[in-house]
């Protein structure tokens, strides 16, 4: 860590580290950051006061405590983090997933295959962090470095061999995965999203390049690092190129080391014949869609990698019955499918709206909406997206923040063209929106109601209140039965 200068005592002992003062501790050593909208410098003095007994900060500032002078107190939080918690990532072995769409899917498959092998494992992403048999909520879906390097020391402490982790591109581009010592690094997909931050794709790209660029710069026979890249997608060209490690790849569609082929989708779930290094086999899988097939591929890539026969994988996978709000079937018995999926960009969206209509023999009904404060950009494209595949669209709320919904659905319903107007409606109200479309349904129809997926909340106007997709579907479904 470069260090401009130190003012003050610099034998000082530190029992805790923090980048926020309402959690300074006596003892604590306090980071000051310079955020967007908040600069962690002029909380200094209230650090101090809450008894920090040392400051890192960017310049000088007038407290009576040691003060370390740093050109990037960002950079020197990612190595304070590692070095105070015993630089953990480089005993457990790190797995990290990134790409638009199926991080989480992937990593929870990934974990099913290894926890199946009697492996201890850690998983952290967008629904929850598990430490042992501990589920912890979480803020983002890649903690800050000060709670990812803790949480990786917690798992280690329980002997965990194997962290699972979402690594998002916002995390990446802000230098949070800093110091992680990642052995296995995976990529997805890349579609639009995000460019409310990136701005272009190019940037966008360059910030999810970071995790395979970071994978090292020598080759250790005992632990060789491997990038897991999607053959499918063209970005993974420009992966490969930048990634020191060795690299892996899996597909559908072009030649691949892992490779999918006479790939079916049912309403029981999906089965395709996996070609790979290891040997061809048969699987059977729950899960359903083509997109679902990408995701089992890469779990399968990374835990060969790991040593785990195909076999054993194949039974893990077909073993599986779902993944928290991904194309989550709710059934009460009625003689339609519900299905709730956290598609909320245009690739995913198309995905699950394609594999509903593999299997539905009816009408395909879908509730759609786009979040405020967030790229404006995919909301034409995601209205386009629902009434070009769906026979029917609710266009509604999902987490407007501080935008008006109705201004939201305008830049919805700006993307329909060449739609008859029976075909789609728009209700601000997410609740009243999911009971119209299943209001809607008859038999053999399939309800895909998208965006939230795992969510329990609604987020507007700075008020966060209870909402989950799934238990309103229910009371829908309920009300249904009861007419």
């Amino acid at each position: 860590m470069l260090v401009s200068h130190i003012k003050g005592d610099d034998q000082v002992v530190i029992t805790g580290i923090t980048a926020d003062s309402r959690n300074v501790k006596p003892g604590d050593l306090f980071i000051c950051l310079s955020g967007f909208t908040v600069d962690g410098h002029e909380f200094a003095a209230q650090a101090v006061e809450k008894g920090a007994i040392a400051i890192i900060a960017e310049h000088e500032i007038e407290v009576d405590k040691t003060v370390v002078i740093v050109p990037d107190s960002r950079r020197a939080m990612a190595f304070l983090a590692d070095r105070f918690f015993g630089s953990p990532s480089q005993k457990l072995k790190l797995i990290g997933v990134t790409g638009t769409n199926g991080k989480t899917t992937t990593t929870h498959l990934i974990d099913r295959i290894l926890t199946d092998q009697q492996k201890k494992t850690g998983l952290i992403g967008t629904i929850h962090m598990r430490i042992g048999d501990q589920i912890e909520k979480v803020k983002n879906t890649t903690p800050d470095m000060i709670d990812l390097q803790s949480s990786f020391r917690r798992m280690l402490d329980i002997h965990t061999d194997y962290a699972i982790m979402e690594v998002s591109s916002h995390a990446l581009d802000m230098g949070r995965v800093h110091g992680c010592d990642y052995h296995t690094a995976i990529f997805t997909n890349m579609t639009q999203d995000h460019l409310d931050y990136h701005k272009t794709f190019d940037n966008y790209r360059q910030a999810k390049s970071l995790l395979f660029a970071q994978l090292g710069n020598s080759y250790d026979q005992q632990s060789l690092k491997t990038a897991i890249l999607n053959a499918d997608d063209e970005v993974s060209k420009y992966f490969a190129h930048v990634t020191p490690a060795r690299v892996l790849t899996y597909g559908i569609d072009q030649p691949a080391d892992v490779r999918a082929v006479s790939i079916r989708v049912t309403s029981a779930g999906t089965s395709f014949t996996v070609q790979s290094f290891a040997g061809v086999a048969t699987v059977n899988m729950k899960l359903m869609g083509k997109f679902n097939v990408y995701n089992a591929l890469a779990a399968i890539a990374a835990t060969l990698v790991e040593g785990v026969p195909l076999a054993a994988i194949i039974k893990s996978l077909e073993g599986i019955p779902g993944v928290d709000g991904r194309f989550e079937p709710v059934s009460l018995g009625q003689d339609y499918a519900v299905i709730v999926d956290y598609s909320h960009t245009p690739d995913s969206l198309e995905n699950a709206l394609v594999t509903a209509k593999e299997f539905v023999t009816g009408q395909l009904i879908c509730v759609a909406g786009c979040g405020g404060n967030r790229d404006r950009t995919k909301r034409p494209i995601m209205a386009q997206i629902a009434t070009k595949y769906a026979d029917y669209s609710v266009l509604t709320s999902d987490n407007p923040r501080f935008e008006e919904p109705e201004a939201i659905l305008a830049d919805m319903v700006g993307g329909i063209q060449n739609v008859d107007q029976k075909r789609f409606t728009t209700i601000v109200n997410r609740r009243e929106a999911i009971f119209h479309a299943i209001s809607q349904a008859k038999p053999g129809d399939c309800v895909l109601i998208a965006g939230k997926g795992h969510e329990t909340y609604q987020e507007s106007k700075g008020e966060i209140f209870p909402f989950d997709d799934r238990e309103v579907a229910k009371e829908a479904i309920h009300e249904q039965k009861r007419k």
